[in-house]
């Protein structure tokens, strides 16, 4: 399925070296507004107090949040929690403040807002926990970094898995250098649309390569810049529809998600964005500067026919 059939090549990798080194500065950015402003963690990772709240009605969450703005609350999050009726609310501990409490003065809040409000239960995440997860979710990023270079290099040639390493590398950190920048709360979910965005942007580094491969094979007097300029042309209406697909769902959740969803989106709709950018404009030009050839993915016809005579 295609919207639109382009007949002549763009010639991507004309500009190649000026797009990597955006790229490279872009990267060199991100991770100096990491090394220097750094994360702003929510409390699953730094530690603070836990909530539950249950109402004899179905909870207004925005209500709740505008509720504990008015009052000086500062760096929560409210959600539902089971049903309709039961909230969860994560604060920071403030210093000198135990979470006995901070939770007695936030029902005081919400049961004059409404006297149906009732405490279920009160916990304390320490940052050892919030540690712990920090951890297991540099580790998961490790290892579907990885796998990645493994299943590309296992299905196509090592030159792409490195390539699409850096690539997708390349999208993670710029989606951690706009949040360090704008010190958006970075959350348990938003490590999530990290990772699926690693996965998501893999996923057209795969179809970028298949087609340089299969352009190899059919295209046989052509050079390997041409080759790749076809490749990326002639996944551009794909790209678009995919992509364009799940940009109007993650946009959709952006807009009508509510607080909750808000940066989970947002990461996404970098992602987005980025993958479809490193994929075609960083991951293709380092496998030409990695000097693939015709022979590292085309097996020569003179071995062939040496195989079927042995």
């Amino acid at each position: 399925m295609e919207f639109f059939k382009i007949r002549r090549d763009i010639p991507f990798m004309r500009h190649a070296l000026v797009f990597n080194i955006i790229s490279a500065l872009t990267f060199l950015i991100a991770v100096a507004l990491l090394a220097v402003k750094g994360l702003h963690f929510s409390i699953e990772f730094t530690g603070g107090t836990v909530i539950e709240v249950n109402y004899d009605h179905a909870a207004d969450v925005d209500g709740i949040r505008k509720t504990l703005e008015q009052n000086g609350y500062t760096d929560f999050s409210v959600q539902n929690f089971g049903s309709s009726r039961d909230i969860l609310v994560r604060l920071p501990l403030k210093e000198g403040q135990s979470s006995a409490a901070l939770s007695e003065s936030v029902m005081k809040v919400l049961s004059a807002k409404d006297a149906s409000a009732k405490q279920q239960r009160v916990e304390f995440v320490g940052p050892q926990v919030g540690r712990e997860l920090a951890e297991n979710g540099a580790l998961a990023l490790l290892i579907t970094s990885l796998g990645i270079v493994l299943y590309l290099a296992m299905r196509f040639e090592w030159k792409f898995g490195v390539a699409a390493l850096i690539a997708n590398l390349h999208d993670v950190v710029i989606i951690l250098g706009f949040f360090a920048l704008f010190q958006w709360e970075f959350s348990l979910p938003v490590l999530a649309a990290v990772l699926a965005v690693l996965g998501y942007s893999v996923n057209e580094s795969v179809v970028v390569a298949d087609r340089i491969r299969e352009n190899f094979r059919k295209m046989r007097k052509a050079g390997v810049t041409e080759i790749i300029d076809n490749a990326i042309t002639r996944t551009m209406s794909r790209t678009i529809i995919t992509h364009g697909s799940t940009q109007l769902m993650v946009t959709a959740m952006l807009i009508f998600g509510g607080a909750a969803l808000h940066y989970f989106a947002l990461a996404l709709t970098i992602g987005i964005l980025f993958g479809i950018y490193s994929s075609v404009l960083v991951m293709a030009p380092l496998v030409r500067w990695l000097g693939v050839k015709r022979e590292d993915l085309v097996k020569p016809v003179k071995d062939r026919k040496e195989e079927a005579v042995v």
